[in-house]
């Protein structure tokens, strides 16, 4: 299959999906990931129609950023405070996770003359394997982004499910869109993003309320 092809069936799958839950597939973003791909891979994805596109290492996005300026360009990996000041044209980091980097984001974020979209990494699976804050230490850190840093903008929240059966992702991906919901209610907030789901188990997500997707390895098969 073309890349083309890939992310017309990628689309129907949403689409499906958002269907079974009540919902459009309108209220659902679809976000590129473009870590393995080459850079001809991602032309294509651009030209087939696909612009918001994520990258999880400070190189390769600052590389992707100049070779494709045309695109918005997501950060999706854990982030480094001393790396923040390559990332000036990112439009959202969807890794924000500890408060030493919500300083350093802040700070950079006011440099730029900029208020930066960012959201809040949560870890609801409590996988040492996984970074991310804990259900229970969010909405206090959440509350403090609000009354300290300015120049940062909390647009929702992202998780990363265990590496599991799709369907048994599902309470994962519940207790995090629950936990979204509470947040904007305790904080008197509203929020839009809520990332979760991958090229394994998309549709689970969207089924329990993302309203953004990260596909990678769908979109850039070049198998039957």
């Amino acid at each position: 299959m073309t890349i083309r092809e890939n992310l017309a069936s990628v689309q129907a799958r949403i689409s499906q999906a958002a269907r079974v839950s009540g919902r459009s597939e309108q209220d659902i973003q679809l976000l590129g990931v473009t870590k393995y791909a080459p850079d001809e891979d991602v032309q294509q994805l651009i030209d087939a129609g696909l612009l918001v596109l994520g990258e999880n290492r400070v190189q390769n996005a600052r590389a992707r950023l100049e070779r494709f300026p045309e695109a918005e360009w997501h950060f999706i990996g854990r982030l480094q405070t001393n790396k923040v000041r390559y990332l000036e044209q990112v439009a959202l980091i969807h890794s924000l996770d500890r408060w030493n980097l919500a300083e350093a984001l802040d700070a950079r974020a006011k440099h730029w003359g900029k208020i930066q979209d960012v959201l809040i990494q949560v870890n609801v699976s409590g996988e040492d394997s996984k970074t991310g804050l804990a259900s229970t230490d969010a909405g206090g850190f959440a509350e403090r982004l609000l009354e300290e840093c300015a120049n940062l903008r909390v647009r929702g929240l992202m998780t990363m499910a265990p590496l599991i059966e799709a369907e048994e992702t599902r309470l994962f991906f519940r207790e995090t869109r629950l936990l979204y919901e509470k947040l904007q209610r305790d904080l008197g907030v509203s929020w839009d993003i809520l990332s979760m789901g991958m090229t394994n188990d998309f549709e689970v997500a969207i089924e329990e309320g993302a309203t953004l997707v990260r596909i990678g390895s769908a979109l850039f098969s070049k198998g039957d």
